[in-house]
């Protein structure tokens, strides 16, 4: 494969000093490596309902397992490691990081108790914090600007393919093997994974082909240029409450196809990776690609085009949260949820690229950071935390039980007494619904982003 190639005459996506070749070559491990990171995020859900009854887990604990256990470190942590990344080798840190998840999620099928499978996800978020912010910097000098969006939808379609894996290949193996080999056998293989990313993803920057890491912004003067950018933090607000729901939803779908459509492990597992795996390919696809093309007319269709697609989704949910149960049922709620997953998927390339436009390059890695720091902190920290906590209140009020203690007592986890079956299939059911009224917010920054975003493309297009 060519290096470099300077100027590249020929090129269609490769900026200037690299090749289509090199930098499909990049963009195409970037996923592979995006995809693995939700497939160690993910399986916990799939994984879940075993999980709780091994350990003893109620809802809540499942749900911080797959949230703010998760999110603390990973969100904490994500805002640092970008400003390493904003003058270093994110080669060497994407590498870096991957190996370290990669590791936390084989140890996960060790854990004996709630506290190790806990101090575990906290390594896997540790490990994920070194993924995003500096891969998004990296692609954002391999490609034209006006390829980027489609680039990063392209590196955002790893969220439902991981997820696909983390369901499918979870679901299958645990169904033959046992949860803790599933733990193993998707932690294991991302060590080799990071070895060859470090040895043969491009670093523009040791090439001489983009700011050299000289050049030093303060953490202090990158957000002083965040703060005046309104559109990007409406944007990024829009993002986190499709995030929210995204997140908690996912996580938490398995135990509803389970809990009130009966359908087994291997079964809703496959079926729903599935699901994802269409859906979400396609609404990331067509998300980046509409977005380059509108864009390019009216850069509020970045914005605009994400708000549109969430509130097409929104009846559909709804549909499938009220589907009557019959036997095959799940199957048809798991049509119905096809399209919101598809519509949910769309903002991924638009805003992204929005973002990487609405700054400076040496800030574009503290700016998906701080995206990120308050996208998990709110969706992915507290979104399956948020929806377990009121899936245990709304069981036990559907139970009678005076408090979600007097349910947990009377219910203990892993029961199979139909009347707490009952209560725990409610449960979850109303706590979907309910949460799913954040959608109201999510729109309403949307719009708000789009009163300015084209005065901030602009500034920022004319400061760079």
């Amino acid at each position: 494969m060519t290096d470099v190639a300077a100027g590249a005459p020929g090129n269609k996506l490769a900026a200037p000093g690299l090749t289509d070749s090199s930098v499909r070559y990049g963009l195409w491990l970037l996923l592979v490596i995006y995809t693995l990171n939700f497939v160690d995020r993910q399986i916990v859900a799939v994984l879940g309902e075993d999980i709780k009854r091994d350990l003893g887990l109620t809802d809540t604990q499942l749900g911080l397992l797959g949230g703010l256990a998760f999110a603390l470190f990973y969100t904490f942590l994500g805002i640092p490691i970008a400003r390493i990344a904003e003058r270093g080798n994110r080669v060497g840190i994407i590498s870096a990081a991957l190996v370290v998840w990669s590791g936390f999620t084989a140890l996960c099928g060790t854990a004996t108790s709630f506290w190790q499978i806990l101090l575990y996800r906290f390594g896997v978020g540790v490990g994920e914090a070194g993924c995003t912010p500096p891969a998004h910097s990296l692609i954002s000098d391999y490609v034209k600007p006006e390829k980027r969006a489609s680039a990063l939808a392209l590196y955002s379609m790893g969220v439902p393919i991981g997820t696909f894996g983390g369901f499918a290949i979870g679901a299958i193996i645990a169904a033959n093997y046992g949860w803790r080999a599933a733990f193993f056998m998707v932690g294991l293989p991302g060590v080799l994974l990071g070895i060859l990313a470090f040895f043969t993803l491009k670093e523009p920057r040791k090439l001489g082909l983009s700011m050299p890491p000289t050049v030093k912004t303060h953490f202090g003067e990158a957000l002083k240029e965040l703060r005046a950018i309104p559109s990007y933090w409406f944007a990024v607000l829009g993002a986190t409450v499709v995030s929210f729901l995204g997140y908690g939803h996912a996580y938490f779908l398995q135990a509803f196809l389970a809990r009130v459509h009966g359908m087994e492990l291997q079964e809703r597992g496959v079926a729903f990776a599935f699901m994802v795996l269409v859906a979400g390919v396609l609404g990331t696809w067509a998300g980046g690609k509409i977005a380059d093309s509108y864009a390019r007319k009216d850069a509020r269709a970045y914005v605009i085009l994400p708000a549109i697609a969430f509130a097409l989704g929104t009846p559909f949910f709804l549909a499938a949260m009220f589907w009557p149960v019959a036997p095959g049922s799940g199957y048809i709620v798991l049509l119905w949820l096809a399209i919101p997953t598809a519509m949910n998927s769309v903002w991924y390339g638009p805003v992204y690229a929005a973002i990487q436009g609405l700054v400076k390059p040496h800030t574009r890695a503290t700016a998906v950071a701080v995206m990120f720091f308050i996208l998990n902190l709110i969706a992915l920290g507290l979104g399956p935390t948020t929806i377990g906590y009121f899936s245990d209140v709304f069981a036990a009020q559907h139970f009678g039980a005076a408090s979600t203690a007097a349910f947990e007592a009377a219910c203990p986890p892993g029961g199979a007494e139909a009347a707490c079956l009952a209560a725990q299939a409610e449960g979850i059911r109303l706590s979907l619904l309910v949460t799913a009224g954040v959608i109201v917010i999510g729109l309403l920054c949307f719009w708000m982003s789009s009163r300015t975003i084209r005065a901030d493309l602009a500034r920022a297009q004319a400061a760079a």
